[in-house]
């Protein structure tokens, strides 16, 4: 299913991605390496084991990335002209090598280009742990985006 039109976004909406991850110790580490982030706390782990965390984290930009990811299909996918900005990045939880990540966007604000051309679409991205029955907050985020409107042919 291709992303949404401009016009096919509403204020208010929540919208719930159906792919989710588990993310893998060579997830977090190939990610490391590709950003050239060599923070012991994502990589070492008898250094992370002598932290309040106890366990490596995997790397926070990579849990946002994997949320903008999973959010791609329902939102943005072959409509999108540009991500414009990403702002108010949260990391409330800590993410682990064996977490399963799920997203949800809600449509905070539209509206349209000047020339009225195209649209601009501001979301918050959430992303959470799944666990027993109770999801946990692991990253929010407002991502806005530039998106095409419908062509006039449809």
């Amino acid at each position: 299913m291709p992303g949404r039109y401009y016009e096919e976004f509403t204020e208010g909406e929540t919208i719930a991605h159906d792919k989710r991850r588990t993310i893998s110790e060579s997830d977090n580490q190939r990610f490391c390496d590709l950003t050239m982030n060599q923070q012991p706390l994502h990589l070492d782990a008898d250094f992370a084991a002598s932290t309040q965390f106890g366990d490596r984290l995997v790397n926070g930009l990579y849990t946002m990335s994997l949320a903008v990811g999973l959010s791609i299909p329902e939102t943005t996918d072959g409509t999108i002209v540009a991500n414009l900005s990403y702002d108010d990045v949260e990391h409330p939880e800590p993410v682990f090598h064996g977490d399963t990540i799920r997203a949800e966007s809600t449509v905070t604000d539209t509206r349209e280009t000047s020339d009225g051309e195209r649209g601009v679409v501001t979301m918050r991205v959430e992303a959470y742990r799944v666990e027993d029955g109770a999801d946990t907050l692991v990253c929010s985020f407002d991502r806005t985006v530039l998106a095409e409107k419908r062509p006039s042919d449809e």
